[in-house]
């Protein structure tokens, strides 16, 4: 056993577990009822602990949101091809969407995230500008399909924004508002085969 590794593996899990805790109380209480207290207390740690990793609560809470932004980058998007067909690279890249919001981390997180920006929308204004640019995949593919005439839309963003939302619908706000389960593989499928069919029918 490595014992100078020892105090660094605790203090990470000590920092995890104050994260988690956050996550906890903001979703319970909201962000301004939540304290660094209870934080504390829900994480087992001090409160010493507690502002030895965060000095304040505003930088605990943009810990979540950084996680949130960095979650949402699942890695490289499949790039347009001219020789391919639209609809089975549509449905790659929508598959790629539904993978990241069935995931419960992120959705837990994106409810913090939303919830505070409720009550607090200043709060929230990086975290949905950072949120808006992951979805820059899709409207780099549409932007890409359209120049090549295969899709026609004056407005690739406007565009993108509504594939979003057809995803969304089913995959995302019902989760994250009314705290229904993940979709299943199969529904997975029939999502974004149906808004793949749906945008193509309109754009194509």
């Amino acid at each position: 056993m490595n014992t100078r590794d020892t105090p660094l593996r605790l203090t990470d899990r000590k920092r995890a577990a104050v994260i988690e805790a956050a996550i906890e109380e903001f979703l319970a209480a909201g962000f301004d009822a939540t304290s660094m207290d209870r934080i504390a207390a829900r994480a087992s740690v001090s409160k010493r602990t507690v502002y030895n990793h965060f000095p304040s609560k505003e930088a605990l809470f943009a810990e979540i949101l950084r996680q949130l932004w960095e979650s949402s980058d699942t890695g490289e998007a499949p790039v347009y091809s001219a020789v391919h067909p639209l609809r089975a690279q549509l449905l790659q890249l929508l598959s790629k969407k539904l993978s990241l919001l069935n995931d419960e981390a992120f959705l837990s997180l994106a409810r913090v995230a939303i919830a505070a920006g409720i009550h607090s929308p200043e709060r929230a204004r990086d975290m949905v500008a950072r949120m808006g640019e992951r979805e820059e995949d899709l409207t780099v593919w549409i932007r890409a399909a359209a120049a090549d005439g295969r899709l026609k839309t004056p407005d690739p963003v406007f565009a993108s924004h509504q594939l979003q939302g057809l995803v969304k619908a089913f995959a995302f706000w019902p989760q994250v508002t009314m705290g229904q389960p993940p979709l299943s593989a199969d529904e997975q499928r029939q999502v974004a085969e149906s808004a793949a069919d749906m945008f193509l029918a309109r754009y194509a």
